[in-house]
């Protein structure tokens, strides 16, 4: 059974002063942003199962914004130990998800779920977008990869990479 996986960076954050890194909120632009990459993933048919979302305050806003573009969001799994983590602790926490799952998005922070992305994708695809996601793995960036072992063997270069954006607003 082929599974889908989503990484996707949080939307852009405000800087509000006085204001703890874990509670930055989005910006108005970052709303906008996500709400995009919900309408994205919902008009190229990616229906999400399951979601780890880090439990920082612009990682839980970019996902409520793009939930709402979705047809039937599943509740997310907020993670403490998704927020500041490197690659390998997300590849990790993916490697945890149920079989049972067949399309999983995770919601993070950089430069965890960009080199996450680098380090899975196979290179086999012919997707253009490729270079920008391995140089620069902004704000509201989505890569969508197809999975062809269970979650718990993903490993590095196994996953082949479908397509990728970086909505702007």
């Amino acid at each position: 059974m082929s599974r889908t996986l989503v990484l996707l960076r949080h939307a852009k954050a405000a800087w509000p002063d006085d204001v703890e890194d874990h509670e930055r909120p989005l910006s108005k632009r970052g709303r906008r942003d996500a709400g995009e990459v919900g309408r994205w993933l919902r008009d190229r048919d990616i229906v999400v199962d399951a979601a780890l979302v880090s439990s920082a305050l612009r990682t839980r806003e970019t996902y409520e914004a793009l939930a709402g573009e979705l047809k039937s969001p599943p509740e997310p799994q907020l993670l403490d130990e998704a927020y500041a983590a490197g690659a390998g602790d997300l590849l990790d926490l993916v490697r945890q998800v149920s079989d049972d799952v067949s399309t999983l998005l995770v919601v993070a922070h950089n430069p965890g779920i960009g080199t996450l992305a680098s380090l899975i994708d196979d290179e086999t695809s012919e997707v253009p977008e490729r270079f920008q996601m391995r140089l620069d793995y902004r704000t509201s960036a989505c890569a969508v990869f197809d999975v062809y072992r269970s979650w718990a063997e993903l490993d590095p270069g196994r996953a082949r990479l479908v397509t990728f954006t970086v909505p702007r607003g």
